[in-house]
């Protein structure tokens, strides 16, 4: 297995953590597990919200997000974004990678996601041929959220 600290992951918040302890916005390494052909998968989590602190994402705002991320990631990381996963307790996703674990490379890209949306004239992917209730979104509301991610951009691997 690939030495997650050289990855640049900080070792003592790797995995699953008490949720009293972890902060917002921030992204951390959940798990990287290798499959049998030799390729490793990795989970990592994206924090939107602070768990527990009646701030939680809208749903109008999470499916918004999860449209940009899917559109960005699927865009900027072709050979190694598999799938995005939205937390069901509204504080942010599971994103899922192959072969690229790089704490830099995947903080990099979600940085320049969040910018370009700063951008954009509409939400992707949000139209009724491409959406299973695409009148659920958000342009502005989404934008809102990804400055306030921006703004903490330098803390998002003190996660804990």
């Amino acid at each position: 297995m690939t030495n997650l600290k050289s990855l640049g992951w900080p070792p003592d918040l790797i995995g699953e953590l008490d949720h009293r302890r972890l902060k917002a916005p921030s992204v951390k390494l959940r798990s990287a597990q290798r499959g049998p052909s030799g390729a490793t998968v990795f989970c990592v989590d994206l924090r939107v919200r602070h768990p527990n602190a009646d701030a939680y994402l809208t749903s109008t705002e999470l499916h918004s997000l999860e449209h940009f991320l899917l559109e960005g990631l699927q865009r900027l990381m072709p050979k190694h974004f598999v799938s995005i996963g939205i937390m069901g307790c509204r504080t942010g996703f599971y994103l899922v990678f192959l072969n690229e674990g790089r704490a830099q490379t995947l903080c990099a890209t979600l940085q320049r996601i969040f910018e370009d949306m700063q951008h954009a004239q509409a939400v992707p992917y949000a139209s009724i041929e491409q959406c299973g209730h695409y009148q659920d979104h958000s342009l502005s509301a989404a934008q809102a959220v990804a400055r306030e991610i921006l703004a903490r951009r330098t803390d998002w691997l003190d996660a804990a």
